[in-house]
C-alpha cells in the first residue's frame, strides 16, 4: 500500500479541488481562498463545486452502489483495516495538514484523529453488526427472519472544527452498512477530507464509493436537490441544521443535523477544585474553544466555591501559552478565521456591555511575527446573568463564563431550562449528587469529574433539545440504524402435498 502525496498547498498558486469516483476533479469556475489562521496568510484557493460537478459526484456513488451493496461485509471491513493501517501510517501528515488550515495545536489535531480512527476500527467488525434476527417457526412451518440494507447514496456536510474526525463520524460507518457516500467538508480547512479520500481508494476500496466535494452553501443546496441521495448528516450551527433538517425531510430524506451547544460544567463545593480547574482550562480553551463539546460556561454553587474557581482559573489563565499549532508546546492556537476573531470580540464586548465582570480579557492579543494571524487571548467572565448574550449563545471561541447559584437544583435549572442540550458536566465527591444529576439533567451526554463527554466509537454522539434534529445519533449503534432500512421476510414450506384453505380471519400464529 503506497501512501498519497499531500495536496499541493504550499503556495498561493495551489489549488485544491475534489475527489470523484476515485480521480482528483478540477471545477475553477468559483473558488474561496483557504488561509493558514496562525499567520492570516492565504495557503491556496479551494474550488466551490457547481450544479455539474454535483451531479458528477452523485452519478459515480450512483453507479458503484449496485456492485457494493452486494460487496460482503466481510469484505467491506478489510478495505477498512486497510484504511485504519494507512491512517496510523499517515496520521503525521494528516495531523500537519489540520493544524495548518483549522489552527489548533499539533497534540489536539492528533487526539482529535485518533478519535476518528477508533469509529473506523468500530466499523470494522461490521459483519457482527450487521447481523439480523431470525425466529424459527413463528407460525406453522413458518420462520420470520430481519435483515439490515443499505440505502444507497447518502451524503455528509462537516464543520471546520474537526475537519478529520467528524467526516470519520459519518462516512466509516455508511460505507461499511453497503452506501456509498459523498463528503462535502467545510471549505475553510478541506485539505484533510481529500487526504482521506485518496487514503480509502490506497485501501482498495472501489471508485465511486467515496467522494468528495469542496463548496459552501450553494454547493449544499445542489445536493439537498438531487433525488438519488437518500439520507445526509450533518454536524454545524442550529439555523443551518434545521434548515436542513425541515428541507430535507419535507422531501423524504433521512436526516440527522446536530446543531450548537451551550455546555455546563456544575461545580459542588465538595468538588477537587485543583482537577476541577485543570479539567476546565482544557474544555474551555483547548482548540480555542472551537469545540461543540466546549465547556463555555461553568456554574459554582455557593460564592465561596465561586471565588476559589475563578482565583484558579485566573492564576491557570496567566500561564496559557498561546501561540501557532504547530509548536506543541503551546496550549492554544489562533481561531480559524478572521469573521471568527471579529464575532468572538464583539461578544466579549456584548458582555462588558451587559455588565459582566472582565476578569481576563482576550480582546488585542498580538503575537509577535503573527500578528496577522487570528489570535485572541483566554476571556473569563465572573458574575453573568441567564439573561446575557454570552450566556444564551454558542460563542464559539476561547470565553469562559462564571454563574454563581446557591444550590444544585438552581444549577440544573439554567441547563434545563436552555435551549441547547448537548452536554453537561458535574464535579463533585458526592455519589448521590452525581446520579441525580445524570438522571435528571436534560442534555444528550453527561459527564461526573470529565469535562468533555464525548462518547466513544461503541456508544452514539448526540444532544438534546436544539442541538439535535432526528431521532438518531452519529456513529455506534444509532449509525446501523440510521444508514440501513431493517426488511423483514416470513416465509413457509409446506411439507407433503397439504393444501391450506382459504383463511378469511387475520392471520395469526
Amino acid at each position: 500500500m503506497s501512501s498519497p502525496e499531500a495536496p499541493a498547498v504550499s503556495a498561493v498558486s495551489g489549488y485544491l479541488g475534489h475527489f470523484i469516483d476515485g480521480k482528483e476533479v478540477s471545477d475553477r469556475e468559483r473558488t474561496q481562498d483557504v488561509f493558514d489562521p496562525a499567520s492570516g496568510e492565504v495557503r491556496c484557493k479551494v474550488g466551490l463545486a457547481g450544479k455539474s460537478t454535483v451531479l458528477d459526484a452523485v452519478a459515480a456513488a450512483a453507479s458503484a452502489f449496485p456492485t457494493w451493496r452486494e460487496t460482503p461485509p466481510q469484505k467491506r471491513a478489510q478495505v477498512l483495516f486497510r484504511y485504519k493501517q494507512l491512517l496510523q501510517e499517515n496520521s503525521k501528515i494528516i495531523c500537519q495538514l489540520i493544524t495548518a488550515e483549522h489552527g489548533k495545536v499539533i497534540d489536539d489535531a492528533h487526539g482529535e484523529l485518533t478519535r476518528g480512527i477508533e469509529v473506523v476500527d468500530y466499523a470494522c467488525g461490521i459483519s457482527e453488526l450487521l447481523k439480523g434476527e431470525y425466529s424459527k417457526n413463528a407460525g406453522p412451518e413458518i420462520d420470520s427472519w430481519s435483515e439490515f440494507q443499505p440505502l444507497g447514496v447518502v451524503a455528509g456536510i462537516t464543520p471546520f472544527n474537526f475537519p478529520a474526525m467528524v467526516p470519520m463520524w459519518m462516512f466509516p460507518m455508511a460505507i461499511a452498512c453497503g452506501n456509498t457516500f459523498i463528503l462535502k467538508p467545510s471549505e475553510r480547512d478541506p485539505s484533510p477530507a481529500l487526504l482521506l479520500g485518496k487514503l480509502l481508494t490506497d485501501a482498495g476500496l472501489p471508485d465511486g464509493v467515496f467522494n468528495v466535494i469542496n463548496g459552501d452553501s450553494d454547493t449544499v443546496q445542489y445536493l439537498i436537490d438531487d433525488e438519488r441521495i437518500e439520507a445526509f448528516s450533518f454536524v454545524g450551527s442550529t439555523p443551518v441544521a434545521e434548515s436542513i433538517f425541515r428541507r430535507c425531510s419535507a422531501e423524504g430524506k433521512r436526516v440527522q443535523a446536530l446543531g450548537g451547544a451551550k455546555n455546563h460544567a456544575v461545580i459542588l463545593p465538595d468538588a477537587d477544585l485543583d482537577n476541577a480547574v485543570n479539567a476546565l482550562m482544557g474544555a474551555a480553551y483547548g482548540s480555542c474553544g472551537e469545540r461543540c463539546m466546549a465547556i463555555s460556561v461553568v456554574v459554582c454553587v455557593g460564592d465561596d466555591t465561586a471565588d476559589k474557581t475563578v482565583a484558579l482559573l485566573q492564576e491557570k489563565i496567566s500561564d496559557l501559552k498561546i501561540g501557532p499549532g504547530v509548536d506543541a508546546a503551546n496550549d492554544m492556537g489562533p481561531l480559524i478565521s478572521k469573521d471568527a476573531l471579529q464575532r468572538v470580540t464583539q461578544y466579549i464586548n456584548q458582555g462588558v456591555a451587559e455588565g459582566a465582570d472582565l476578569l481576563e480579557d482576550g480582546r488585542g492579543f498580538s503575537l509577535v511575527g503573527h500578528e496577522s494571524g487570528f489570535f485572541i487571548g483566554a476571556t473569563l467572565f465572573d458574575r453573568v446573568q441567564p439573561s446575557m448574550s454570552i450566556y444564551r449563545d454558542e460563542i464559539f471561541g476561547p470565553v469562559l463564563c462564571v454563574l454563581r447559584v446557591e444550590s444544585l437544583g438552581a444549577a440544573m435549572k439554567l441547563i434545563n431550562q436552555h435551549e441547547f442540550g448537548n452536554g453537561a458536566c458535574l464535579f463533585t465527591r458526592d455519589g448521590e449528587s452525581a446520579r441525580y444529576f445524570s438522571n435528571n439533567v436534560q442534555v444528550g451526554m453527561v459527564g461526573v469529574n470529565i469535562p468533555l463527554p464525548v462518547p466513544i466509537a461503541s456508544q452514539s454522539f448526540g444532544g438534546w433539545k436544539r442541538s439535535l434534529f432526528g431521532d438518531l445519533y452519529v456513529y455506534g449503534p444509532d449509525a446501523i440504524t440510521f444508514y440501513t432500512r431493517r426488511k423483514t421476510m416470513t416465509q413457509r414450506w409446506p411439507t407433503g402435498s397439504f393444501t391450506e384453505k382459504a383463511r378469511y380471519a387475520f392471520p395469526s400464529s
